[in-house]
């Protein structure tokens, strides 16, 4: 009877171990998953790190590593876990498709087909999969096979704009400019704010010479798309040619400074302060494109140019005896470099230039090219075209596609969707400080302040909403942190002091992401101190973020839905003038589209705090929802003047509509 009574104890505690370890490795999961959500690539690879040591059989923390590494640009590593995935459960067709995708990085097109076309066969309706995969064919230069798939895709789904998009490129590269403009318009008009379209009808237009509608369009693709540095450089190219010479060098100086290392830029940078006579810098310029091409001739012969004139004559005939080394019979190289000979008095060298120019001209005249004539300004040359009669023609992309790829939306493992109009996310206590993307600065709560003096955290508490993603070293840190408050709960055994404890541990749980284990330990810290806002506040925040992805995975919410607005409502009965918690409580019901209760609580918010630029933000896009167009577009004006700059792109959107 005991033997028997001894195996059941043990079989139920092995269980129960086991039990825990799942329960272990869902949280782990689940919180590599909102850190994807959130950009934090680091903080997801050490969670995922830890489920693989453990349970390396499972597929999913292989697949959101995968995703971690390929988004920091890792993307060999990205690879080797994708394999690892798919070999684990090769029936996911989101697996095969992040591996495409990843492979489209690595240039490898043959296989990103072949994985998009494993998608499509597990799941044949996702739209997202049709257009990358014609878009991979696009890039392996198979343009028949690539028409074939847009039209299905046009046939099937006609809002799709990027395939038109990448049809009319199809065309472009054809050099069939007719067909490509024909299709452009049917782009422009399934998508008239799509700003990759205007910049293809910018580039059409400067192959046509069509300066001012060139301008015109690049003009359009920016307003519809800044981030896009070429299209600064089309358009500075475009404004040569109008002569409007001041605002193309805007153009090329935004460019740089968007992408400073940049070769175009810098190198038609450098033509046009040598057409200004800005010698100095355009050295400069030239210098630069040096230093990432040392080789590089046309820019070589250009600066030899500009140290010539600048009476460094020593280092110009560095630089042209370089160019001359590769091209013998480039006549003009060696005359400039004999002038340079003279003007330091070394006769004979100068003569032995000039005799090889004399001797060509006795089998063929040749005529001296006249620099930075009107003619002249209007030609370009291709990026890898080295031919040095050239070295004074603006620099173009040999070939360059710029439609982007289709970023399809799905749910159930990786949340990477593209909304373009998405509230503000909540405020919460962190380790990370607040910034807005333009404005960082500290956020003020006297109850924080109070936490922060008497309790002397390890870290210093702040109000966050948009945290930056955590750095390597801090992410080590906070682990770290987390182990160190463990230990000191363990050793104390004072209450008040345990609770300090563990709304900081709270707080670390919460910045990495693990918002269950920071809701036990805020549990356990509200069964000590019933009456701490700071406490109700997080806990309300943690239980609306597992809320939202749960409501995402399909997992019942209406509990956790409850018991979020509770704690906001308890913490406001003990501080109605935090504006932050109104605001939170806005989103509560802004999740659930409950607007006329969000827009309540935005406005108490915003009456507590005027400066409050996300609440505008959300207050606007709440009034939008509720058809208060014009009250919503002033909100995010005030959105905006107080520096978030997304509400611009907002007001244009819902301006046009209105």
């Amino acid at each position: 009877m005991f033997k028997r009574l001894l195996i059941f104890v043990v079989i139920f505690v092995f269980a129960g171990s086991n039990s825990f370890a799942q329960y272990n490795t869902d949280r782990l999961l689940q919180s590599g998953e909102l850190a994807l959500e959130n950009n934090d690539y680091v903080v997801a690879i050490q969670h995922c790190n830890n489920v693989i040591s453990n349970k390396p059989y499972l597929y999913k923390p292989w697949f959101y590593r995968g995703i971690a590494k390929k988004s920091l640009g890792d993307y060999v590593g990205a690879e080797e876990d994708f394999n690892e995935a798919v070999r684990l459960n090769p029936y996911v067709h989101e697996l095969f498709a992040e591996r495409a995708g990843n492979r489209l990085n690595l240039r490898r097109y043959s296989d990103a087909i072949n994985d998009y076309t494993k998608a499509l066969s597990l799941n044949p309706d996702e739209k997202g999969y049709w257009f990358n995969r014609a878009w991979a064919r696009f890039q392996s230069k198979d343009v028949k096979q690539t028409r074939l798939d847009l039209e299905y895709i046009i046939k099937r789904w006609p809002d799709l704009s990027n395939s038109y998009g990448l049809m009319t490129e199809t065309y472009i590269n054809a050099n069939d400019t007719a067909s490509a403009s024909r299709w452009l318009e049917r782009t422009l008009r399934v998508n008239p704010y799509d700003g990759n379209s205007w910049s293809i009808l910018g580039r059409l237009n400067l192959q046509r010479k069509n300066w001012r509608k060139a301008d015109e369009a690049f003009s359009k693709a920016i307003h519809y798309s800044p981030k896009v540095v070429n299209n600064y450089t089309y358009r500075a190219m475009a404004r040569v040619n109008l002569n409007r010479l001041r605002y193309a060098m805007e153009d090329y100086d935004k460019a740089i400074d968007m992408d400073p290392n940049n070769f175009i830029s810098h190198y038609n940078r450098g033509l046009l302060r040598q057409t200004l006579g800005d010698d100095n810098r355009a050295i400069q310029d030239f210098s630069f494109v040096l230093r990432l091409e040392p080789n590089n001739l046309l820019a070589l012969y250009n600066r030899a140019i500009l140290l010539d004139k600048t009476g460094s004559y020593r280092s110009a005939i560095a630089d042209y005896t370089r160019v001359i080394n590769k091209f013998p019979n480039f006549w003009s190289g060696l005359l400039s470099r004999a002038k340079c000979y003279r003007r330091l008095g070394m006769t004979a060298k100068a003569e032995l230039d000039e005799f090889r120019v004399f001797k060509a001209q006795m089998n063929k005249h040749i005529g001296v090219q006249q620099r930075w004539s009107r003619a002249k300004l209007r030609q370009v040359r291709k990026l890898s075209d080295i031919d040095v009669e050239k070295y004074d023609q603006w620099v173009v992309q040999d070939s360059e596609v710029t439609t982007p790829e289709y970023k399809n939306e799905y749910r159930g493992y990786v949340q990477n969707r593209e909304v373009t109009t998405k509230f503000m996310p909540m405020f919460i206590l962190s380790y990370q400080k607040y910034t807005n993307g333009i404005n960082d600065y500290q956020l003020i709560d006297k109850d924080v302040e109070a936490f922060n003096s008497k309790v002397n955290p390890v870290h210093t508490v702040y109000i966050t909403c948009r945290p930056d993603a955590i750095s390597e070293t801090d992410t080590k840190d906070y682990f770290t942190t987390i182990q160190e408050l463990t230990d000191k709960v363990k050793m104390t055994n004072d209450m008040k002091a345990a609770s300090q404890i563990l709304l900081q541990r709270a707080v670390a749980y919460s910045t990495i992401y693990n918002y269950e284990e920071a809701i036990n330990d805020l549990n356990d810290y509200l069964s000590i101190d019933s009456v701490s806002e700071l406490a109700y506040w997080q806990r309300a925040v943690c239980l609306s973020l597992v809320r939202n992805y749960d409501s995402q995975n399909n997992s019942g919410t209406n509990m956790t839905l409850a018991k979020s607005i509770n704690d906001f409502k308890k913490a406001i009965g003990i501080d109605k003038d935090n504006a932050y918690l109104y605001y939170d409580l806005a989103n509560v019901y802004s999740s659930t589209k409950d607007y006329k209760n969000a827009i309540i609580n935005y406005d108490m918010s915003i009456e507590l705090n005027s400066r409050l630029a996300e609440a505008y933000y959300n207050r606007g896009i709440a009034k939008i929802f509720v058809s208060d167009v014009r009250g919503g577009l002033k909100d995010l004006s005030k959105a905006g003047e107080l520096g978030i700059y997304d509400a611009y792109a907002l007001m244009k959107k819902y301006s046009v509509e209105k």
